[in-house]
Order: structure tokens, then C-alpha cells, then sequence
């Protein structure tokens, strides 16, 4: 920001004089009568008026409505993107927690379905139910739970992971890193239950005080920007 203190007798003397016929201003007069700074006025071959950003806004948005309206909505634009990082940081997180997906489906894998002998068509139950480990450990259900509670949403192929939080998705990718090491160490379901969902409370508690905003859930594309709208309010 700049100073715009000004000489005041000085400019006392220029708004009485204002209006009349015979008055006239230059910006360098102004900038030395009322020792006013932002504004630099000089002659000769590389002379010149330059102004502070803020005067030469104002400036424009005076003496053209079609600046001002140009202006209103560039400052609009940076706002709606300035809100919207959430939304692209849902993205990267939700991104991010499917790569990892693939970390654990690889130790599963690897790891349980040659013990369990399970025949080919039915290999996609142990990927369900770790899936699903995931799920009670962070979310308190099962896929199926709900689908069952949400059935216009499960109609579109969309799943309980598609309306997480940014912290959600964040303590998810972290869940199934944490539960592929535990598979590879051959540690019981029931205890890599126990320890998920430690792990998930703890990481969640901790994301949730730091940024409430990157709690909410995403119910639509526009939650983020909605929110923030009511907060600036």
C-alpha cells in the first residue's frame, strides 16, 4: 500500500478553485503543491505520468464505466478461482487415494488371495472387503451400507469416497499405504482393524482442527466456493 497523505492547505486551495473556468491541474502540479506520492510526472523526451496501481484503478474506473466493469469482474474471476483451490485440491487428493488404492490391491494380491486359494472369478471379494476395511475405519460403513442410504448417487456410479472431505481423502491415502505394509507383514484383519481405525481418528482430529473448511464434505462441486462465500460474508 502507499501513503496518500497530502498537504491539506494545498488542497483545500485546489478544491475551492475546482469547477471554476479558469482552473487547471496537472498531475505534476498536484504531486509538488500537495507533496502527494504514487504519482510521478515528468517532462522531456522520456517524460511522462505514472501512477501507483491503486490511483490509475480508480483513475479508470472514473472516467470509463467500461473499465470499472471490467475491473469488477477480473477481481470476481480471482475470487471464484481463490475459492476453488479446494475444489482442485479434492481432485489431487481424491487422485491420490486411488493410486494408493492400487499399493494395497498389489499386496492383496501378493500377499492374501494365494493363502486364502481363492479361484479367479472370485478374487474381487478380498479386494472388497479390504476396501471396506478402509471404508468402517473412516467412514463408520460399508460400501454397501451406503449405497443403500444413498441410492440416486450409488444409481449414477458414484461411491461413499466421491462425497469425502479433502481430509478424508487425505487420511484415506494414507490408510491404504499403512494397510499394505500391514498385509505384507502377514498381521490379522481384525488387528489391522484396530490399528486403521486409530490411525484414521487420530490423523482426522488433527486435519479437522487445523482447516474446518477442508472438512466439509463434497456434496457438489460449488461446496467449497459456497462456504467460503458465507464466511467472507
Amino acid at each position: 500500500m502507499i501513503d496518500f497523505k497530502v498537504n491539506v492547505v494545498e488542497f483545500d486551495h485546489f478544491k475551492m478553485e475546482a469547477g471554476l473556468p479558469t482552473f487547471v491541474l496537472s498531475p505534476k502540479q498536484w504531486a509538488e503543491k500537495t507533496g502527494a506520492v504514487g504519482i510521478i510526472s515528468k517532462s522531456g523526451r522520456y517524460g511522462g505520468t505514472y501512477a501507483h496501481r491503486d490511483i490509475a484503478f480508480e483513475f479508470g474506473a472514473a472516467i470509463s464505466p467500461t473499465f470499472k466493469l471490467y475491473l469488477i469482474k477480473e477481481y470476481q474471476r480471482f475470487k471464484a478461482i481463490e475459492s476453488n483451490q479446494y475444489n482442485l485440491e479434492w481432485d489431487v487428493k481424491r487422485l491420490l487415494s486411488k493410486a494408493n488404492y492400487h499399493i494395497q490391491t498389489d499386496a492383496v494380491q501378493n500377499h492374501i488371495i494365494p493363502e486364502k486359494n481363492y479361484v479367479k472369478d472370485k478374487e474381487w471379494l478380498l479386494y472388497a472387503e479390504e476396501a471396506d476395511l478402509l471404508n468402517v475405519a473412516l467412514f463408520n460403513c460399508t460400501a454397501k451400507d451406503w449405497r443403500e442410504l444413498n441410492p440416486k448417487q450409488a444409481n449414477k456410479d458414484l461411491n461413499i469416497r466421491d462425497f469425502a472431505s479433502i481430509n478424508e481423502l487425505a487420511v484415506l491415502s494414507n490408510l491404504e499405504s499403512f494397510n499394505a505394509d500391514l498385509i505384507k507383514k502377514g498381521i490379522d484383519k481384525s488387528e489391522r482393524f484396530l490399528q486403521l481405525r486409530e490411525m484414521a481418528v487420530y490423523q482426522l482430529e488433527i486435519l479437522d482442527k487445523k482447516d474446518a473448511m477442508k472438512a466439509m464434505k463434497k456434496l457438489a462441486d460449488d461446496v467449497y466456493i459456497e462456504q467460503q462465500n458465507k464466511l467472507n460474508k
